[in-house]
């Protein structure tokens, strides 16, 4: 931080031409106050989870803070608690009240989901904040299977809360199931997955939308079913319903997160064709063709490390996240590769083939063919 600290308390019109200029806005209010709109680009974090909590946050920032409360008396109180630990902050007077009174910028006013303390560490990221976590609750997801790597994706997309989450699966929940696809349990041995899904994922974040699809992905219904979906994961177990989604996804322009597993194995990728066919590569340009079934043994004949498919999983989360707030580098043109055994990831890059059959110019792709996949993953 400066050591030429600012005032410790500014008027609205001095803190606005702060906020033109990029400042960085901090406000304390509770989770219910901040559902009547936050100023724009603010982080939130209520006062009552602790001055701990904000003095990290703040510690991790390398600009002064402009502290907001509802009128002024909080804020104050943050701000020179603050400036105690040399830490640059100023209090605005007259907080939220004066700032809309005097026309400061105001957020879209957000949900009690959103302000809810659930979502503090996510808060606390400036990469996130509160813009980010209102995005990701006006986001919808579908996931192919709820098995071993739809069970952690779908588990830290609802933590992470994403508005709506569509399962996509029309089995029923196994005992040889238990073993890796967290989702389900013992009594909820015959019921539908996407059921069983929905009651757990309800009990983890009733916030979170679950729409249970007891479908088959299959050409009939697949636009359909990712129609309005933000992001689409894989958590199949064959090639073709994945070559399914990567057509269906190529013909609405929407991104998908690709996951496999085998034995000890996995592997990650992003798929992208949000700027158009034949730029970025799809899944055909990676796997043209089918291996054969003699080549590709299923989980019930070679057998998966319970654990793998959480970590892979987790990993499809993670890019789902990173696509739905415009973070980081997704996996685009590149296969991430996990070794259990020897605990180590590679990575292979990859580029559009412009003779690929599903998203090339000649592309004859029909998107469902009597295959097996290279790596089984719901089991």
């Amino acid at each position: 931080m400066s050591s030429m600290l600012p005032p410790l308390e500014i008027e609205v019109i001095e803190a606005r031409a702060a906020h033109a200029r990029g400042g960085l806005f901090l406000d304390v209010r509770e989770a219910a106050e901040q559902t009547q709109g936050i100023c724009l680009g603010a982080t939130c974090i209520a006062l009552s989870n602790g001055i701990d909590a904000i003095l990290d946050w703040a510690r991790a920032q390398s600009v002064p803070v402009h502290v907001l409360c509802a009128v002024g008396a909080r804020s104050l109180h943050v701000a020179q608690v603050l400036r105690a630990a040399g830490i640059a902050a100023t209090s605005v007077h007259g907080g939220m009240q004066q700032w809309r009174l005097q026309g400061g910028a105001i957020a879209t006013p957000v949900t009690t989901a959103v302000a809810d303390d659930r979502y503090l560490r996510h808060l606390l990221l400036p990469e996130v904040g509160a813009a980010g976590q209102l995005r990701l609750q006006q986001s919808r997801v579908a996931i192919v299977g709820a098995g071993g790597l739809g069970s952690p994706a779908a588990f830290y997309l609802a933590a992470a809360g994403v508005g709506c989450i569509r399962l996509i699966d029309d089995d029923v929940v196994e005992r040889s199931n238990l073993q890796r696809q967290i989702l389900h349990r013992d009594d909820r041995i015959g019921a539908r997955k996407v059921d069983s899904a929905a009651a757990t994922l309800s009990a983890l974040n009733p916030c979170v939308r679950i729409e249970p699809i007891a479908q088959r992905l299959s050409a009939a219904n697949a636009e359909a079913l990712f129609d309005g979906c933000d992001v689409v994961i894989d958590g199949a177990d064959n090639f073709p319903t994945r070559q399914r989604i990567n057509a269906t996804c190529l013909t609405l322009g929407q991104p998908w997160v690709y996951g496999a597993v085998h034995r000890f194995e996995g592997q990650v990728s992003v798929f992208d064709p949000r700027r158009g066919r034949g730029v970025t590569p799809c899944y055909r340009c990676l796997f043209p063709e089918a291996p054969r079934p003699e080549d590709a043994p299923n989980c019930a004949e070679a057998g998966v490390l319970g654990v793998l498919p959480g970590i892979i999983g987790s990993l499809q989360a993670n890019e789902a996240i990173k696509l739905l707030l415009d973070l980081g580098e997704p996996l685009v043109g590149r296969l991430l590769l996990f070794d259990a055994l020897a605990m180590r990831f590679r990575e292979l890059r990859y580029g559009a083939d412009p003779q690929c059959p599903g998203c090339s110019a000649q592309a004859t792709d029909t998107g469902l063919l009597d295959s097996h996949a290279p790596f089984c993953t719901a089991g």
